[in-house]
C-alpha cells in the first residue's frame, strides 16, 4: 500500500506574519491522526490571503508534491481577503459542490453565519483539494460530514488508498 501524501494548506495573513499560531492546520493534522489508520504524511504550509500565492502552492503540492489530498483552512468567508475558493477553482479541471454544500449544511446547526462560507472542493489530476473553515471547532464538524465520501473520491481519480478506524469515522466505498 503507498504512503499518502496529504498536503495542508493554512491561509491566514496573522498567522502568516506570525501574529499568532496556526491552531487551524494542527487541529486537521490531529483530525487526520485519528481518522486514518493507513500510512500518511503531511506537506504542511502557512502563507497569507493572497490569490496567486495560493494557486501557487496549490500547484506546487498537486504536481511536484504529488499530494493525494491537499486540505486548506482559511480564507473562505466573503471578506475581500478571502480568496481560497477562487485559487481553488482556477486551478482545478473538475468542481465537486457537494461538499462546500454538505459542510455549509453541517454549520448551520451551530452558526447562522455559515451561510457567509464559500467552501469548497475539486481535482487537479489526481489530487482532490478542499477547503475547510478556519476555526478549529468547524473545522471538525466539516471533516466529520464530508470526510466518509474522501476515501472512495481518492480511489475514483488513482490517488492513495485511505483506510480509516471505524469507530471514529466511516469510510464510505459502495459493495462491487
Amino acid at each position: 500500500m503507498n504512503q499518502a501524501k496529504i498536503g495542508i494548506l493554512t491561509l491566514s495573513d496573522r498567522a502568516s506574519a506570525g501574529v499568532y499560531e496556526d491552531i487551524s492546520g494542527q487541529a486537521i493534522i490531529n483530525t487526520l491522526k485519528d481518522y486514518l489508520t493507513s500510512p500518511w504524511e503531511s506537506v504542511y504550509r502557512l502563507i497569507g490571503d493572497d490569490l496567486e500565492q495560493i494557486k501557487s502552492q496549490l500547484i506546487e503540492l498537486a504536481d511536484i508534491e504529488k499530494c493525494d489530498l491537499i486540505v486548506t483552512t482559511g480564507g473562505t468567508g466573503p471578506a475581500i481577503r478571502d480568496v481560497t475558493p477562487e485559487a481553488t477553482e482556477a486551478v482545478c479541471q473538475k468542481m465537486l459542490p457537494g461538499f462546500g454544500e454538505l459542510m455549509r449544511q453541517t454549520s448551520l446547526k451551530y452558526v447562522p453565519t455559515a451561510i457567509l462560507s464559500r467552501q469548497t472542493a475539486g481535482i487537479r489530476n489526481q489530487t482532490l483539494i478542499l477547503n475547510l473553515p478556519g476555526k478549529p471547532k468547524s473545522i471538525r464538524e466539516c471533516l466529520d460530514a464530508v470526510f466518509p465520501a474522501i476515501p472512495y473520491c481518492l480511489d475514483l481519480i488513482g490517488a492513495a488508498y485511505l483506510q480509516t478506524n471505524p469507530d471514529i469515522i466511516k469510510a464510505f466505498r459502495p459493495k462491487s
